[in-house]
C-alpha cells in the first residue's frame, strides 16, 4: 500500500483551504498561460494547415516539457527529509486545483445578487468564472451561469487533476494542467483559433472524458448525502448530458441541474433540466455545498483506488 499516495490529495485540499492561491506572478498555471501567449505570437500564421500543425507541435512540446520538469522536481523533493518532502509534494498538487477559489468566486456572485447589484454580479461572473459575454444576462441567468461554472470546474478544475494524480502522479497532473490551459486559451471556434486550437481542444476533450463522468456520478451521490434530489439528478443526467456542444461539460452540469431542481440554459446552445425552476441566488450556495461534498467523496474514492493500483502506475 502507498500511504503517501493515499495522504497527498487530502493534504493538498487542506493546504488549499488554509493558503488559497498565490498571486499570479508565483502561480505555475499563470506561468503556463504567459508562456502559451508568447508562443502563440510566434506560431500563429492565419493559414489552416500551418496553424493545425503548429497547434499539435505546441501541445506535444508543452506536455513533454512540463512533464519532464515536474518529474525532475518530484525526484528532488523525495530527497527532502520528511514530513517536509510530503508537504512540498502536496503543495505542488494543491497548485493544480482550487476548490477554495471556486467557492469564493461563486459566493461573490451570490452576494452581489443578494445586494441587488446586478452589474457587480455580472462583473464577478465574467472576471472569475466564465468567458461568455455577461453584460445582457438577467439575475436568473447570472445565477445559472454561476451554477454551471461550479459544476464544470468541479470536474476539470478539481477532480480531473486528482484523477490524474491517482493514475500517474504529479507529472501527469501537470501534463493535464498544461493541456487544459492550452484548450482554455486556444479552444475557440473563431477565425484565429479554429485551426491552431483544434488539436488542443480535441485532446482536452479526451483527457476530460473520464473526470467529467466521474464527477457527474459523484454529484448524484453527493445529492443523496446533502438532502438534494439524487433521483432527479440521475434522470436529468441521463437525459441531457449529451445535449451540449462539449462532449464532457454536459455531464456535471446536467447532474447539478437535476440535483438542485433548476434549469440551466446558455441561450441558443443548450437547456439542461428543461421545465425545472429558474435558478436563484440562493441556489448558488446549494451548488457550492454540493460541489464541496463531491470533491471530498472524490478524494475518498481516489485515495482508496490508489492503494490497489500497481506500484509502477502509482510511482510519482
Amino acid at each position: 500500500m502507498n500511504g503517501k499516495r493515499f495522504l497527498l490529495p487530502w493534504l493538498a485540499v487542506l493546504l488549499d483551504e488554509v493558503c488559497g492561491d498565490p498571486p499570479n506572478r508565483w502561480h505555475p498555471v499563470a506561468w503556463l498561460g504567459s508562456a502559451i501567449a508568447r508562443v502563440e505570437q510566434r506560431v500563429w500564421h492565419g493559414e489552416p494547415r500551418r496553424d493545425f500543425w503548429a497547434g499539435l507541435g505546441v501541445w506535444l512540446g508543452g506536455v513533454v516539457l512540463v512533464g519532464g520538469i515536474v518529474k525532475l522536481i518530484t525526484a528532488a523533493l523525495r530527497k527532502i527529509p520528511q514530513p517536509f518532502g510530503i508537504i512540498a509534494e502536496a503543495f505542488l498538487l494543491k497548485l493544480s486545483l482550487s476548490p477554495r477559489g471556486l467557492r469564493q468566486a461563486a459566493l461573490a456572485v451570490e452576494a452581489a445578487i443578494e445586494e441587488g447589484d446586478l452589474p457587480k454580479a455580472r462583473q464577478e461572473l465574467a472576471w472569475h468564472l466564465v468567458s461568455r459575454d455577461t453584460r445582457a444576462l438577467n439575475e436568473s441567468q447570472v445565477a445559472g451561469a454561476t451554477i454551471e461554472s461550479v459544476a464544470e470546474n468541479a470536474s476539470d478544475g478539481i477532480l480531473a487533476p486528482l484523477v490524474y494524480y491517482t493514475l500517474g502522479g504529479l507529472p501527469l497532473v501537470w501534463i493535464y494542467r498544461c493541456a487544459n490551459t492550452l484548450d482554455s486559451m486556444w479552444g475557440y471556434h473563431n477565425e484565429r483559433y479554429e485551426w491552431l486550437g483544434k488539436i488542443p481542444a480535441r485532446l482536452d476533450d479526451l483527457l476530460n472524458w473520464l473526470p467529467a463522468r466521474f464527477t457527474a456520478f459523484l454529484l448524484v451521490l453527493a445529492a443523496s448525502l446533502r438532502g438534494e434530489n439524487a433521483h432527479r439528478a440521475w434522470t436529468i443526467l441521463r437525459r441531457d448530458a449529451r445535449t451540449t456542444a462539449s462532449p464532457n461539460a454536459g455531464y456535471p452540469m446536467s447532474a447539478m441541474a437535476g440535483a438542485l431542481g433548476v434549469e440551466l440554459e446558455k441561450v441558443g446552445q443548450y437547456r439542461l433540466g428543461n421545465g425545472l425552476s429558474a435558478p436563484e441566488a440562493r441556489d448558488i450556495r446549494r451548488a457550492v455545498r454540493l460541489m464541496q461534498t463531491t470533491v471530498w467523496l472524490g478524494i475518498g474514492i481516489l485515495s482508496l483506488v490508489s492503494l490497489w493500483l500497481p506500484n509502477r502506475a502509482r510511482r510519482t
